[in-house]
C-alpha cells in the first residue's frame, strides 16, 4: 500500500543514510522499523522473550537464592 508521511528532515536524512549503508530501499527500512515498534507494543520487548519466555516461574527460585546469599553475607560480616 502506498501512503504519504511527514518525516522531520533530520530523521529522514538519518534513515536514508542507514538504508544506503545497509543496501536496502528506504521503504524496506521504514517497514522493518515500524514492524519492530509494533511488535514491542504487543508486549514482546526483548528478543530473548520469544525464545525463553518471561522467566516468571523463576521468581520463587530467585528469592530462595537471594536468601541463601544474604545468610552467607550475614555470616561473613560477623
Amino acid at each position: 500500500m502506498k501512503t504519504t508521511l511527514e518525516i522531520p528532515d533530520p530523521l529522514f536524512r538519518q534513515a536514508k543514510s542507514v538504508a544506503a549503508k545497509q543496501g536496502v530501499p528506504l521503504r524496506e527500512l521504514v517497514s522493518e522499523a515500524l514492524a519492530e515498534k509494533l511488535q514491542r507494543q504487543d508486549g514482546v520487548q526483548k528478543p530473548w522473550i520469544n525464545q525463553f519466555g518471561e522467566l516468571r516461574d523463576l521468581r520463587k527460585e530467585t528469592a530462595r537464592i537471594n536468601k541463601i546469599i544474604q545468610a552467607e553475607f550475614d555470616q561473613v560480616e560477623r
